[in-house]
């Protein structure tokens, strides 16, 4: 079994000369939880974002902000200082085993399939639990719901 077998390969991704605004609105249009960065000059990837980083940079709800200085938060920051900074990646090819060790031991909830420097995938916390599921129910894919997010 290999991470190929088990990422998400249609990945939606973010460039990194794009505002925090951005990723909350894609993270709320799409329902992913991590959202690759991008370099806005040659692709490479150079971070991921996560819903609970934008929710780290969000003030709070009870500060005594107007609505526009708490959306002027979103737009004046840059997704540069939200993201998580070369992030863990692994290649498409490399042993599934691999990628849930890193997963859990790192304590992270998505890890970017790479290959030459190309973004090929992402396997995610919730699709380890598609194979999980997959494996105690004896193989049946039909019963298994990737979300890829």
């Amino acid at each position: 079994m290999l991470v190929r077998d088990y990422m998400t390969t249609n990945v939606t991704t973010l460039t990194d000369d794009l505002r925090l605004l951005d990723a909350a609105l894609m993270i709320r249009r799409t329902g992913k939880r991590h959202v690759p960065i991008v370099s806005a000059k040659d692709g490479t990837v150079v971070g991921i974002i996560s819903d609970r980083d934008i929710s780290r940079l969000a003030p709070s709800i009870l500060s005594k902000q107007t609505e526009d200085e708490y959306n002027r938060v979103f737009e004046d920051t840059p997704i540069t200082a939200a993201m998580t900074k070369a992030p863990l990646t692994i290649s498409p090819d490399a042993p599934i085993t691999d990628a849930v060790q890193i997963l859990y031991s790192k304590k992270i909830g998505g890890l970017l399939a790479v290959e030459n420097g190309e973004l090929k995938g992402i396997l995610t916390v919730s699709d380890m639990l598609g194979l999980l599921n997959e494996l105690l129910t004896g193989g049946d894919k039909s019963r298994n719901m990737s979300s890829g997010g």
